[in-house]
Order: structure tokens, then C-alpha cells, then sequence
């Protein structure tokens, strides 16, 4: 009775001892527990592999070339990868047996590497061309924009190279086998050339950047965000985005209102014509000692104010105002010229003249001698005019309406 138990287990050891000896292809299940927690422990332990590599290169870096931090936190994602693709060469160099599927598994590891190493690639150019912002005047943030982009777009393109080589598929036949079709898509992507190659000069002739107010006429008026390879988006000030080929802003006339020293104010203050040499001299002298007494606008010789009797209107007589604020700010501009006007407004009234408005007089002569507007004996007719062309009330022979 006591061997009973003995020979039960036996026989559940040979079962499982049959099942984990079982092969399909070469592989058993011992081989694929075994793969599995591989991958299991490459799996739980990559950030802790990571943050140890990182805070590596942080130490080493920091006393040895001093790379930025950016930098170096931009390659965490890529090193965690990499105890991904040592599990996937462990588990083909030591635990299958199968030749040919051996053979497939290090073709895979080895396409994982090439993808690794263009993804530490991709993911580390943005900083790294971040670190060369404000170095020389050409490296500005939208020239830095337009190398990321064009850079992450070319490791794609050799990463994506790299792996296909890996399989042993050429690319350089392939893309040759494509020549009528590559120049078939040339002739079509002209455009696209054209505003790529637009967006490379508006870059490099720094006519704006990202944050800039801009007006290019018949076409778009506000605030840069983007300046992207065939595109530029703007915001308009109503918050839509408008994008604009390249090629348009590059072949036309645009006006950065962002890169402004100052801000102008020009104004033409008409005066009643009732105003005096005096007032006008008081009043012209006062608008100038206000604007050359602030420090809100810009003195001689610094930019030009003037203020000045410009001219007699048809009603009439303007001086005009000719001033820059410091500021460029839309808002700020706009306190200070509400400023200026409550002064002149102020100024006006104490000098004892007033504004003019548009007015016209109409001066009449007497009417010939001998005509009847509405005779008294007769009703007015249906024409108010009675035949004379003139509308007025019947006056004595003589009068005059």
C-alpha cells in the first residue's frame, strides 16, 4: 500500500517529463518556458538598466565632455530597448536548436540593433541641435525646427535602409527600377520642391520666426507658429490657422511688424477755422512738450517728431502729429495713444480753439427782380416750383427769399 503513491507520482513524472520533452520544429516546451522568461526578465529590468546607464553617462559625462542633460535623457527610451534585444540573441544563441530558425531569430535581433541605433539617433538630434540655439544669428529657433525635422526625416529614411539591407534587399536597384517613375513624381512634386526650398531661404534670410507678427498682403495677416517644410502656419488674430505655401512668402513683399524698433503714431488734428495765429502756436507747442516731456515715446535724435501746421483743409486748418512709442506691444501702444489724445483734447480747450468738422456753406443771391415765387392770387400748382425752379414762398416783387 505505501508503494502506491511512489508509483502514482512516477507515472505524473514521466507525463509531464513527455510533455516537456515534446518538439515541434526543434523546439520544446522547455525551450519555449525558457525563451519566455528570457524576455520576462528583459522585460521587468529594462528601467532599472536604464536608469543605470543614463545616470552613468550623467557621471561620466558631467567630469568628462559635459553633455547636456536633454541630451542625455533623450537616449533613455532607446537603452531601454537594448535588454530587449540582448534577451532575442541570448534566446538564439543559446537555447534554440533549430539552425534555420536560429538563422531567423539573429536576423531579427539584428534588425532590432540597426532600429535601435536609429532610434537613440531620432530621438537625440532634437536636443542636440536645441543646444545650438542663439550660438550665431543663422541658428534660430525656426532654423533649429526645420533641421529636426528634416534630419528625423532622413534617419527614417537610412534606418529604414539599414533594416531593409538586413534582409538582403537592395534598396539602390530598387529605387533605380523606379527612374520613370521617380521623374514622373518629380514633375508632379515641382511645388513641393519649390516650397521646400522657399522654406530654406525664409529661414535663412530671417524674414520671421515662430511668434512673429507678420502681414503679407492679400494673403495673410498674424502670429507665425510653424515653419514647416512645404508650409507655414499662421494664426490668424480671429484664432484660425491659415496654411501658407512657402513660395508665397517667399516671393512676396511680407511686413514683420515683431521686429519693429518702435511704433508710429500719425495723426492730422483739424482746428476750427476760427483759431488764431496764437492758438495755434500754443497749441502746436504744447502737443510737443508733452511728447518730448514722456518717456513713453522716442526723442530726437533717437527717431523724428514732429508737430506741425500742416495745412488749410477744406474746413479746416490741420496740424499734424508725427511721434514713435517705445514700446511695440499692440496694448501698450494703445494706452499711450489714449493718453496723447486725452492731452491734445485738453490742450485744444485751454488754448481756447476747438476741433473742426466737415461742413459745407451754401451762400444764396438775391433773386432777379420782378419774379413771383407763388402769386397770391392763384393756388400753387402741382409743380412746387411754380415753373421757376426755385422752392420758396411767394414774396413781394422785388424781395428777395
Amino acid at each position: 500500500m505505501t508503494h502506491a503513491p511512489n508509483s502514482e507520482l512516477t507515472a505524473l513524472w514521466t507525463i509531464v517529463l513527455s510533455f516537456w520533452q515534446r518538439s515541434v520544429l526543434d523546439l520544446t516546451v522547455g525551450h519555449f518556458i525558457v525563451s519566455i522568461v528570457i524576455l520576462a526578465i528583459a522585460v521587468l529590468i529594462r528601467r532599472l538598466f536604464s536608469r543605470f546607464i543614463v545616470s552613468r553617462i550623467h557621471s561620466w559625462s558631467s567630469s568628462k565632455v559635459g553633455l547636456n542633460r536633454t541630451i542625455v535623457e533623450a537616449l533613455a527610451p532607446p537603452i531601454q530597448f537594448i535588454p530587449i534585444v540582448l534577451a532575442v540573441f541570448i534566446i538564439g544563441e543559446c537555447v534554440l536548436t533549430n539552425q534555420r530558425l536560429k538563422d531567423g531569430l539573429l536576423q531579427i535581433d539584428r534588425s532590432l540593433t540597426a532600429f535601435t541605433i536609429f532610434w537613440a539617433l531620432f530621438e537625440v538630434i532634437g536636443p542636440l541641435c536645441a543646444v545650438l540655439d542663439g550660438r550665431t544669428p543663422i541658428f534660430s529657433q525656426a532654423m533649429i525646427g526645420w533641421t529636426v525635422r528634416v534630419g528625423r526625416a532622413i534617419i527614417v529614411a537610412l534606418g529604414a535602409t539599414a533594416v531593409l539591407e538586413v534582409w538582403g534587399i537592395h534598396v539602390g536597384p530598387v529605387l533605380a527600377s523606379f527612374g520613370l517613375v521617380g521623374v514622373a513624381v518629380a514633375l508632379g512634386a515641382q511645388n513641393l520642391f519649390k516650397n521646400l526650398i522657399s522654406g530654406i531661404f525664409i529661414i535663412g534670410e530671417q524674414r520671421f520666426r515662430n511668434g512673429d507678427w507678420i502681414l503679407a498682403e492679400g494673403i495673410v495677416e498674424g502670429t507665425v507658429e510653424t515653419i514647416g517644410l512645404r508650409t507655414t502656419k499662421v494664426r490668424r488674430f480671429d484664432q484660425a490657422p491659415v496654411f501658407v505655401p512657402n513660395s508665397y512668402l517667399a516671393d512676396n513683399a511680407v511686413t514683420n511688424f515683431s521686429q519693429m524698433r518702435f511704433r508710429r503714431i500719425s495723426w492730422i488734428i483739424g482746428l476750427d477755422y476760427s483759431t488764431t495765429i496764437g492758438q495755434l502756436r500754443d497749441v502746436r507747442d504744447a502737443i510737443e512738450a508733452y511728447i518730448l516731456g514722456s518717456q513713453d515715446f522716442v526723442h530726437p535724435p533717437e527717431a523724428v517728431a514732429f508737430v506741425r501746421v500742416d495745412k488749410f483743409n477744406e474746413s479746416s486748418i490741420d496740424v499734424m502729429v508725427y511721434c514713435f512709442t517705445r514700446t511695440t506691444v499692440w496694448g501698450d501702444w494703445l494706452k499711450i495713444k489714449e493718453e496723447l489724445a486725452y492731452a491734445i483734447k485738453a490742450i485744444v480747450k485751454k488754448a481756447g480753439s476747438d476741433f473742426a468738422f466737415p461742413s459745407q456753406s451754401l451762400y444764396v443771391e438775391a433773386v432777379p427782380t420782378g419774379i413771383e415765387l407763388f402769386p397770391h392770387n392763384t393756388a400753387p400748382s402741382s409743380d412746387p416750383t411754380n415753373g421757376t425752379g426755385v422752392v420758396g414762398k411767394a414774396v413781394p416783387k422785388g424781395g428777395v427769399a
